[in-house]
């Protein structure tokens, strides 16, 4: 399906600059750390990742998807390690990254969804930080962008709930107007999450 999505149009689908997420929580993103970006499509939030100091891996499937990644990453002057990957069935490495952020990635449901919330754990580094971006219900409202599928989105109490025992630095839901590409476009209903691991 997201090849499908990428490959059916020359431009890229959600713009070529980073979530406005990742430009709030500037504060997290220490230049020489580590960083991991699940499901990061065409590379737009790992390539400011990566402008920020932090050395980057991303995870993606779609092979159109990593081209342009690798093409934004080429005409900022950065360097990536994109790695074709199915996020629910291939394995990921154990505890290696100051952060994990995965933004927008509520193509699953809730099964899938646990199973890349404890993948998104057990890569974070103790002492670490998972950054989680999406959707609440509300925005099926909306209708600007995302799944139509309610399960798929994100509330507090789900992801206080996936991440007891961390400290919740944020959690926070609220109402903005988003323009990123063709693929979110209007009133969004949002929300931030930012989890620090145990360091012990």
């Amino acid at each position: 399906m997201w090849e499908e999505r990428y490959s059916g149009s020359d431009d890229y689908v959600f713009g070529t600059d980073p979530a406005r997420f990742l430009l709030d929580h500037d504060q997290y993103l220490t230049s020489g750390h580590t960083a991991l970006a699940v499901a990061d499509g065409e590379g737009r939030n790992s390539v400011h990742m990566a402008k920020k100091g932090l050395s980057v891996t991303a995870l993606e499937f779609a092979p159109t998807a990593i081209a342009r990644a690798h093409a934004l990453a080429e005409a900022n002057g950065v360097t990536l390690d994109i790695r074709q990957t199915d996020v629910l069935r291939d394995d990921w490495p154990n505890e290696t990254y100051d952060i994990v952020a995965g933004i927008f990635i509520q193509f699953v449901g809730p099964d899938g969804r646990r199973i890349q919330f404890q993948r998104m754990k057990e890569t974070t580094k103790p002492g670490g930080l998972v950054m989680l971006h999406g959707y609440t219900p509300e925005q099926l409202d909306h209708g600007t962008g995302g799944p139509p599928f309610r399960e798929n989105m994100y509330t507090d109490v789900i992801l206080r709930a996936a991440f007891v025992g961390w400290e919740i630095l944020e959690c926070r839901a609220y109402e903005r107007e988003v323009q990123e590409g063709r693929g979110h476009s209007g009133m969004s209903a949002l929300i931030d999450f930012v989890a620090r691991k145990p360091k012990t």
